[in-house]
């Protein structure tokens, strides 16, 4: 995985805790991409520069290949990043 750092259009569920559950999210890059979201393999929680953030680590099918990539969900200001492709 190389690091992008994107900002990225999510959609995405909260539970009643408030706890992120990311569905799918839209790149624009050149063209719109949607990629849906298959599987979050991993989420833990990082602070950067005092900012609080969630890291998701996903698998989607994307071109019929198995791709893992990182997404990071800002607290503070709510933003989205597709951080690592």
């Amino acid at each position: 995985m190389k690091i992008v750092a994107k900002s990225i259009e999510m959609v995405a569920w909260f539970d009643i805790n408030g706890k992120p559950h990311p569905v799918r999210f839209k790149v624009s890059e050149g063209e719109n991409c949607v990629i849906k979201i298959d599987r979050v393999i991993k989420l833990y929680k990082e602070r950067i520069a005092g900012n609080d953030m969630l890291i998701f680590v996903c698998q989607s099918l994307i071109a019929s290949n198995e791709r893992l990539y990182e997404i990071k969900y800002e607290m503070c200001t709510c933003k989205w990043m597709l951080f690592k492709f």
